[in-house]
């Protein structure tokens, strides 16, 4: 047993003792029937809400006043009836969604989303566990372990106290950490690329490191999975990471309130976790979600925000997995583009892009904002000539029409310092 490995068994087990359970688990049933998969799903999912409506004060009274009484079975009937859950309500009923009786160990979690809402909850150890478990599953469709060394795109640019903390824990955990996303650091970053066994992070900045490092000799042999998470993975990130590392971008889709709600396999397809969640779609096609191993933070059919195509059923995978497929995740529900006469989805944006690519084959990055109503400023990382503007505002034009006044700035790096990239920002309330 190399050093890695026996330092990541210890400390899991001392942090996550039900860790290897979940996980062995989770391997057992990953090739399981569909049928048997929903089997298992309706049945935590049932448990799970009895325990909440006993122990979470919000539920207990929701669920009485959707006429269940203490000591009845909460059915799929009783499920299908409760409202859908926003994050304003996980803010502003925070204590009274709790559970008050809970037995094992918590994590204090805290997450601000694209909102900017701090969220604050305490994370059961099974629920805990078992997501690490979902993520270490999705690994090894990849062949890639949790103590290989890997490259970490993920955080912010810290003081150096809080830097030197997180360098410990890194190493101890085999990965380097990206701290600031300049081109100088991204090119020292090169020579490390040849040790990694797997990438992962923000999708942006794999994709800024695979546009870095096209045309330089990269040793990619021991290279076995990327993944990007966090941020929309667009066509032509995909398309770069492969002709530079040989390895396609792979998706790992949740939240922090959620879960892995899914994993994308080597086939291509993102298999929703159904040992761990309950998935729907409203008309909108925005996802919902039931996180049943919640149990210290109940989050029943909550609506994340995101927009998603969901895959006709395919039966097995060429992978092995049953498990349904989330096709897209089209990107945030997010604010609104306000027109001089109309407003808009900020998903307008994703469409003109992916519109401009798929037709046009313009690999474009992009950032909006909008300080004013009726106008529009885009940034684009990219420099482009003048026939390329025009086909930018004759797309835009497709949606916007003469409602809102366009300005593009070419070359932009819009890249904060570290986090997530975002691709439209609004002053307007």
């Amino acid at each position: 047993m190399n050093i890695h490995k026996f330092l990541f068994i210890a400390g899991s087990k001392l942090r996550n003792p039900s860790l290897w359970k979940h996980y062995s688990d989770l391997k057992s049933s990953e090739r399981w029937s569909l049928e048997k998969l929903k089997f298992l799903q309706q049945s935590r999912l049932l448990q799970f809400l009895e325990h909440a409506a006993i122990n979470s004060e919000y539920y207990n009274l929701l669920f009485r006043s959707l006429g269940w009484t203490p000591g009845e079975k909460v059915t799929m009937d009783l499920f299908r009836k409760i409202p859908v859950l926003t994050k304003s309500v996980l803010l502003y009923e925070n204590e009274k969604l709790h559970s008050k009786e809970n037995s094992e160990k918590l994590f204090f979690c805290e997450t601000s989303g694209t909102s900017g809402q701090v969220l604050t909850f305490r994370r059961n150890e099974s629920w805990d566990s078992f997501n690490r478990a979902t993520i270490m599953r999705g690994y090894s469709w990849h062949g890639a372990k949790p103590w290989d060394f890997n490259l970490y795109f993920w955080g912010y640019d810290l003081s150096f106290a809080k830097k030197l903390k997180l360098r410990i824990r890194d190493f101890l955990v085999h990965r380097y950490r990206m701290f600031d996303y300049s081109k100088k650091t991204m090119k020292n970053l090169v020579n490390k690329i040849g040790k990694a066994v797997y990438i992962e992070g923000y999708s942006s900045m794999i994709y800024e490191l695979a546009c870095i490092s096209e045309g330089k000799p990269i040793n990619t042999s021991n290279l076995k999975m990327i993944k990007g998470t966090s941020e929309k993975i667009y066509p032509h990130y995909r398309e770069k990471t492969k002709a530079v590392f040989g390895k396609n971008m792979i998706s790992e889709y949740g939240a922090a309130e959620t879960g892995i709600i899914a994993f994308e396999c080597v086939e291509g397809n993102m298999h929703i976790n159904l040992e761990g969640v309950y998935v729907e779609t409203n008309s909108e096609n925005e996802i919902i979600v039931t996180n049943f191993h919640s149990y210290s933070f109940p989050v029943i059919r909550y609506m994340l925000g995101d927009v998603v195509q969901m895959k006709d059923q395919i039966g097995i995978c060429k992978c092995g997995v049953a498990h349904p497929v989330i096709e897209e995740v089209t990107g945030r529900v997010g604010k609104l583009i306000y027109g001089k006469k109309h407003q808009y989805p900020s998903l307008t944006f994703y469409y003109i892009f992916k519109n401009l690519y798929f037709e046009k084959n313009l690999h474009l990055n992009y950032q909006a904002h909008q300080n004013q109503i009726g106008h529009l400023e885009i940034r684009i990382k990219e420099t482009f000539n003048k026939e390329v503007e025009q086909l930018i505002y004759a797309e835009c034009r497709k949606y916007f029409g003469e409602d809102i006044l366009v300005n593009l700035i070419q070359s932009s790096d819009f890249r904060t310092p570290g986090g997530k990239l975002r691709d439209f920002i609004t002053t307007i309330n």
